[in-house]
């Protein structure tokens, strides 16, 4: 299996609120090679799951370019959405218990997950997903039978039934004692490598992020800064425009005035003393 590419140009997401218009996204631009494992940080209402929800089509981009693979997601209709779910696209839903059917067993609730999925398809066994996120002793288990962080590998589990290209993970770690939060990391490591699928999830916790290959981190819509193995660095954008840390940004303020002069390769931004602030 060849996982899917992400790429997005200046992708905008604009929803009402209190009768006004809030821009969750304004203008992201990022690429995801086939088959990474990328996070996606930032504060709470930044725009992550936001991000995250065009990228599965739950929602339908304001403006810009949004490519999953070979599907322009923002031109397609809802029937073609559909279909690109059920088999090219899984996604995993913050919450546990909303990606799962509480009556049926984990085996059951992959091969409902699976009925959506087109007939030419070449599906693998429910067992041999539970196998792949460490549940393969658990298929007929009742799901109040299982831990917090099973029922959150089974959720998984269901997110990957059909061996999608892309897997989308909204906190899928949240809520887990660190043992537990450790083992779904692990699954998805494994998803990751023995399957070649991108896997693209979103967390507030540090010490996750800190795990992962690559980080994106996205601040008031826009991308703030990427990750390399715990390294932080900041984005020039399409325009030119480079969001600073915000230990920087505390430094210099909104209006500030920047010299930007580059010797020997060195680029440095110094503050100009401005005539009114003398």
């Amino acid at each position: 299996m060849t996982g899917l590419a992400i790429s997005t140009t200046g992708l905008v997401h604009i929803y009402r609120a209190h009768g006004h218009d809030v821009a969750a996204l304004s203008g992201i631009g990022i690429t995801v090679r086939p088959g990474e494992l990328v996070g996606l940080l930032g504060p709470s209402g930044a725009g992550k799951s936001t991000l995250l929800q065009l990228c599965g089509g739950l929602l339908t981009p304001s403006a810009g370019r949004l490519q999953i693979g070979e599907h322009n997601v923002a031109t397609m209709t809802d029937a073609e959405l559909d279909r690109m779910r059920s088999g090219d696209v899984g996604i995993v839903l913050q919450g546990a218990g909303r990606n799962l059917i509480p009556y049926l067993t984990p085996a059951d609730n992959i091969r409902y997950a699976q009925q959506a999925a087109s007939d030419d398809r070449d599906l693998p066994t429910p067992e041999t997903i539970l196998e792949l996120v460490g549940l393969g002793n658990h298929a007929a288990t009742p799901l109040s039978q299982l831990t917090p962080g099973q029922v959150q590998l089974c959720a998984v589990a269901v997110g990957i039934a059909t061996l999608p290209g892309l897997l989308l993970a909204d906190e899928p770690t949240s809520q887990l004692d660190h043992h537990a939060r450790d083992e779904v990391l692990a699954a998805l490591r494994t998803i990751n490598t023995e399957t070649g699928m991108t896997v693209l999830l979103v967390t507030h916790d540090p010490e996750v992020a800190a795990t992962l290959p690559r980080t994106i981190t996205i601040r008031d819509g826009r991308i703030a800064s990427e990750g390399r193995s715990g390294e932080e660095y900041a984005v020039v954008a399409v325009d030119g425009s480079l969001p600073l840390p915000p230990h920087v940004a505390e430094l210099l303020p909104a209006g500030t005035l920047v010299q930007v002069t580059t010797d020997d390769g060195v680029i440095r931004l110094t503050p100009v003393e401005q005539e009114g602030n003398r």
